[in-house]
């Protein structure tokens, strides 16, 4: 059964897509591919997996404000996620999504942040601050 919860509003529109989902903070800076998405950042949890057509949930960026348009590249050339999900976004990530107008919400209620898994299915309504939650295996 789906879940339904309301989230902070940051770039309008709406993507669904299987979830991949990080606990650790990441650095768009050379961080990730922008053709594969693939996270190249070293010793980060997810490094080798790509985030090319994923809702990508995640903490919070780091690193400096060049991430911003390291976003927006991963975004305009193809390996970036099809929305963004996270715990309290940064002005970093904030900038990159709404350069590269990558739905973005952060800031789910009622502690859904920590229910999403990877593989899980969801749906952002970024435009109504609306996440749609279907865990693996309900679909």
């Amino acid at each position: 059964m789906a879940k339904r919860v309301k989230a902070r509003k940051i770039v309008k529109g709406y993507a669904e897509g299987e979830a991949l989902v990080s606990q650790m903070a990441l650095g768009f800076n050379h961080g990730v591919d922008p053709k594969t998405g693939v996270i190249k950042e070293n010793d980060h949890v997810l490094q080798g997996v790509s985030m090319k057509g994923k809702v990508f949930v995640f903490p919070n960026g780091r690193g400096s404000t060049g991430g911003s348009y390291a976003l927006y590249r991963v975004v305009q050339e193809g390996g970036g996620p099809t929305a963004m999900i996270l715990k309290k976004a940064d002005p970093i990530v904030i900038a990159g999504a709404v350069m590269s107008q990558c739905p973005t919400v952060d800031m789910l209620e009622n502690g859904a942040y920590d229910e999403i898994k990877t593989g899980d299915y969801i749906k952002v309504d970024a435009t109504n601050g609306i996440v749609e939650i279907i865990k693996k295996g309900e679909r």
